[in-house]
């Protein structure tokens, strides 16, 4: 028995075009997500790789500027805080003319505020004579400050002056540092204390100017830094006036800012020690966290410049407010030129350090992929290849058929090692970095061209058969 259709069930079933249709709505709805999906990690890629190069330019900047604190960290560390440094740093001075006429200038302008010459003479000259008292004053003034510019050229005051520096210095570094309760600080500063080399240098006047003093001052000869106990009064007694407190002494430090000072040393002395681990740390990590090592090294050489530019910069304006506080004339001469000689070795590390930046700078811009540097690379090895072609052109024709080849095959390792003598020898007369480098540069092309030029054509040693032209084998004809 058949059965009937049911009628409506054919509507149910969907048409090809309708499911089609609805395919292709939802492959749409599938790419539509990829492609936000795909957006959304090109998107964050972006960010990161952003975040990545600021950070690394953020990184590679302090980097750079915790570089040159940490070179001047270790040259106060060294220098100012070291005394064998500092002593042969600041000994030299009194050879220096400028440092020479501001002691002179200073040591003599002591003793005569002190013993009032123009005075003295006034009083022994007649009274008609009396107007001869400041140009006499004048002149002997002049004598006495040429005569003590001598002394303080003699090797025995040279001595003396390194040898109170030493004491004065290992004073001061002991207070500073803490490290010696038995210390102490007399009266409100900490000073330089020149009473024995103004001791000698009366000593001296009183043996080439007797009537100066009008009497025998009996002091000591003094050749240490040591002061003996009672020396300002003996001095005082033997000149017959009252002397200040602070007769023959340089300010160094005001109590006041010694506290200052010695909080400010202990956390330099730390400081220094986190630099030098902490830069090369950060320079590592810069490195590491950096999308494009190459602009992050070229970044490292600008920052390098910039930051030994500021910090001339700001030491410069030190020295001149340093200087502004001095009065014009022999002693601001005389203390610029001793500044000038304390921070020698300072200006020569920040020299290095800011062509150490230029040549970084350079290299990673020339491996880039500019049009520039490109182009250089190119025309460059043309030129390397060319100057090559040439140099053994050249060679071969001023050694073909002559004894020369033979001679520099025979004699190749010792005008190799004559050449490393000759450079050695120069280098230990010449010490400047630049002289170095210019001796190493024509040293390896020494090395290169005896090299190229010892070069044999594979001849074989005596006794061996060379290469020859094999028979012809067969009958002829």
């Amino acid at each position: 028995m058949s059965q009937e259709p049911t009628p409506g069930r054919h509507d149910e079933v969907p048409s090809p075009d309708t499911a089609t249709e609805s395919e292709v709505a939802r492959l749409r709805a599938e790419v539509e997500q990829l492609r936000d999906r795909a957006g959304t990690e090109r998107r964050r890629r972006r960010r990161l790789l952003t975040l990545r190069r600021v950070v690394a330019a953020v990184l590679i900047a302090l980097v750079a500027v915790l570089a040159v604190t940490s070179v001047v960290g270790v040259w106060g560390s060294r220098t100012t805080l070291n005394t064998d440094r500092w002593i042969a740093t600041v000994g030299p001075l009194p050879e220096d003319p400028k440092v020479n006429a501001a002691v002179s200038a200073y040591l003599s302008n002591e003793i005569f505020d002190q013993l009032d010459v123009e005075q003295r003479l006034a009083e022994a000259l007649p009274p008609r004579a009396s107007f001869l008292a400041e140009p006499v004053t004048g002149a002997v003034h002049d004598f006495v400050r040429e005569r003590i510019s001598k002394l303080i050229a003699t090797d025995q005051f040279q001595d003396l002056w390194r040898a109170t520096n030493e004491r004065a210095h290992r004073r001061i570094v002991a207070v500073l540092e803490r490290r010696n309760e038995n210390v102490r600080v007399e009266g409100d500063t900490v000073a330089l204390n020149l009473l024995p080399m103004v001791n000698n240098l009366l000593t001296s006047l009183e043996e080439q100017l007797p009537s100066m003093f009008g009497k025998k001052l009996d002091l000591p000869a003094l050749s240490s830094g040591e002061i003996p106990p009672g020396l300002h009064d003996r001095i005082e007694k033997a000149l017959g006036v009252s002397l200040p407190e602070d007769f023959g002494q340089i300010r160094l430090y005001n109590r006041d800012e010694l506290g200052q000072l010695q909080d400010a040393v202990v956390v330099f002395k730390k400081a220094v020690v986190g630099l030098l681990i902490g830069v090369p740390v950060l320079l590592a990590l810069a490195l590491w966290v950096s999308p494009d090592r190459r602009r992050t090294l070229l970044q490292l050489g600008l920052w390098l410049v910039v930051t030994v530019t500021v910090l001339t910069s700001v030491l410069r304006a030190v020295r001149d407010q340093l200087l502004g506080q001095v009065a014009p004339g022999v002693y601001r001469e005389g203390v610029a030129a001793a500044l000038w000689t304390v921070f020698t070795t300072l200006r020569e590390r920040g020299d290095q350090l800011l062509w150490l930046g230029v040549a970084i700078a350079v290299l990673a811009y020339l491996v880039g992929p500019g049009r520039v540097p490109v182009a250089l690379r190119r025309h460059t090895a043309r030129g390397a290849r060319a100057t090559g072609h040439f140099v053994a052109r050249t060679g071969e024709r001023l050694t073909h058929d002559s004894p020369v080849r033979p001679w520099l095959t025979r004699h190749a390792d010792v005008l190799r090692v004559s050449g490393l003598v000759v450079a050695v020898l120069i280098a230990l007369l010449l010490s400047s970095w630049t002289a170095l480098l210019v001796i190493a540069c024509v040293l390896a092309a020494y090395e290169i061209a005896i090299t190229l030029l010892a070069r044999t054509e594979g001849s074989p040693p005596a006794g061996e058969a060379g290469p020859h032209t094999p028979a012809k084998t067969g009958a002829s004809g």
